[in-house]
């Protein structure tokens, strides 16, 4: 089934901090208070050469647009790699706020469960899945453009040779995964205009239908789109599924920009409202610390 044909479907919308209007405004920053709870990235995969680096250069983006936050990486395990149960119990046996744990995923996994045990156990908050969003949207638009199967702007009306008339949009997770995915397939297919439809690589024979159906509605060049950040999902699955329907396919997003920022505003969002308290030592800090203000 199409995307298009999910109605009324939800859509999550995450809105970014104001900004100083002025001619001369400067990019602003939420105010993080001393205190705030840790940010633990949940990694449903084992640490390693192929997972590590796109967490690092997630976590490397959000430090660096939002220093207030303490943000930490948490596998299932490896070699130095801590466990979401390690960081949790590490901050309560230090007396410290029970940090937010948010799992890099798009939508459903089967490890959230498990993720929910762990934060009941420990009275930690964990914050829904990436998506559907938008911005992933966006993300795997441009994974499709970097591989020659679509335009990377919908307002240029010269045709590629190579581009996709039709997407599947996939992803892992199983049905509900895929279900899920749907909501930005909507997003994507908006974006193309062309069809997208989900398909999860962990259930066999749901890549295969997906493009079936798209041939059968007349498409000729039909397209692989991973809905997929990378850790969570397994290399092979989607190498398996671009030979077997002998469909291009476009890179996971990986470390795209667009998740940071997702990954920012989750956590920023999550926060309780600062107390009288924190706004006044806050402000406290402002008038002891000299251009504090300014490096902001």
């Amino acid at each position: 089934m199409s995307t298009a044909a999910i109605p009324g479907a939800p859509l999550p919308v995450r809105t970014p901090g104001s900004r100083a209007r002025g001619r001369h405004r400067r990019p602003e920053r939420p105010e993080i208070m001393a205190g705030s709870p840790a940010l633990v990235l949940a990694i449903p995969a084992f640490a390693g050469p192929e997972t590590r680096p796109v967490v690092d250069e997630l976590l490397s983006v959000v430090r660096g647009d939002q220093p207030g936050i303490e943000a930490t990486a948490a596998y299932l395990g490896g070699e130095d790699a801590p466990t979401v149960a390690d960081l949790l119990n590490a901050a309560a046996e230090s007396g410290l706020p029970a940090p937010v744990v948010l799992p890099l995923v798009p939508g459903p996994h089967e490890f959230l469960p498990e993720l929910h045990k762990l934060a009941a156990e420990t009275g930690a908050r964990v914050l829904d899945p990436l998506g559907p969003h938008p911005l992933l949207a966006e993300a795997v638009h441009v994974r499709l453009s970097e591989a020659d199967l679509a335009r990377a702007d919908r307002a240029r009306l010269f045709a590629i040779a190579t581009a996709a008339d039709g997407v599947v949009l996939t992803t892992t997770g199983g049905e509900e995964a895929a279900a899920s995915a749907g909501i930005t397939g909507v997003l994507l297919a908006a974006r193309l205009a062309v069809p997208v439809v989900p398909a999860a690589l962990d259930v066999p024979g749901s890549i295969a239908a997906a493009v079936a159906h798209l041939k059968a509605t007349g498409c000729e060049r039909p397209a692989l789109a991973p809905l997929v950040i990378g850790p969570e999902a397994d290399p092979e699955l989607l190498a398996t599924a671009a030979e077997e329907t002998g469909c291009p396919s476009a890179a996971p997003i990986g470390a795209y920009p667009t998740v940071a920022q997702l990954i920012a505003s989750s956590y920023l969002a999550a926060l309780p409202e600062p107390t009288p308290e924190q706004l006044e030592a806050a402000a406290a800090e402002e008038r002891t610390t000299p251009g504090a203000h300014a490096a902001r």
